[in-house]
């Protein structure tokens, strides 16, 4: 039963953290460091903290059904589409364009997942890009500052500004604690995109980009759970779910009025925290 609250706690964390640009990784590994679970195998949360992430997928899918979700089978559904096609053709083109931007991090992350684990995936890496970043956060919302942002609508999101977007999260595949949200906004926003799109963006390009991170760690670490694993991951992707569903909301009601500085002194604060806490271990 302990290990089962433990896995709401590590839902919750994940919940909260993933879509706020605060980097999931830099608070799942010191939640992982102060209660660990017990009774696992050695690889099995290296493989969780990516699955449960699973849950949060899930919530962008039912929160925004009618955005991403081309197809207008019933004459109802045309009807409210406006169309009278059964494909609706400007959410299937933010699909080609959601695809581009998966694919330098799909390339890069299929061929280099394991080294890029080995390299970067520790607390001095992770905090010095929760920093790095924070303060890109700062700078760029300084600099952004009175001006009109170039792209207010995801319709005019164009094949080059999804590339380069992607390219923002190609940062985020390599070095842990960048925050794959964090890293899109940032990329989005330095090259004119509005907040608000920019997170519907980020929300979106996470569907394919996570389930194939998470098919990809549960292929690696093979099918062979035990009853108490299973447990465990089931019950932190619903729990990750139902967080990431108030989260979402909170998120896109608050980038309506105010900017993302909060969250980059925030990441700073918890860079200087995962240093000297990992810092004082050694």
């Amino acid at each position: 039963m302990f290990e089962v609250l433990k896995a709401i706690l590590y839902g919750i964390v994940e919940g909260i953290t993933e879509w706020l640009p605060i980097s999931s990784t830099g608070h799942l590994i010191l939640v992982e460091q102060l209660i660990p679970f017990q009774g696992t195998s050695e690889d099995f949360f290296d493989m969780f903290d990516v699955v449960i992430q699973l849950g949060a997928i899930l919530a962008v899918v039912v929160l925004f059904w009618n955005k991403i979700w081309p197809f207008a089978f019933t004459a109802g559904e045309r009807e409210k589409s406006g169309s009278k096609s059964f494909v609706k053709t400007d959410i299937l083109t933010l699909w080609f364009k959601i695809l581009v931007a998966c694919v330098p991090a799909a390339v890069i992350g299929v061929l280099f997942d394991d080294v890029f684990d080995a390299l970067f995936y520790n607390y001095f890496c992770v905090a010095l890009a929760l920093i790095i970043f924070g303060v890109a956060f700062i700078v760029i919302e300084n600099w952004n500052k009175g001006r009109n942002p170039k792209v207010t609508a995801l319709s005019e999101i164009t094949y080059q500004t999804a590339l380069m977007i992607g390219v923002f999260q190609l940062i985020a595949a390599i070095f842990p604690g960048t925050s794959r949200s964090g890293a899109t906004i940032v990329g989005a926003l330095l090259i004119g995109v509005s907040r608000t799109v920019a997170a519907e963006f980020t929300f979106f390009l996470a569907i394919p980009v996570m389930f194939g991170a998470s098919l990809l760690k549960i292929v690696k670490f093979g099918f062979d759970f035990t009853s108490l694993e299973l447990v465990l991951l089931l019950v932190g992707t619903l729990v990750s779910f139902l967080v990431s569903m108030f989260v979402l909301r909170f998120l896109m009601n608050y980038i309506k009025k105010h900017d993302f500085k909060v969250f980059g002194w925030y990441r700073i604060g918890l860079g200087v925290v995962v240093l000297l806490f990992f810092g004082l271990l050694q």
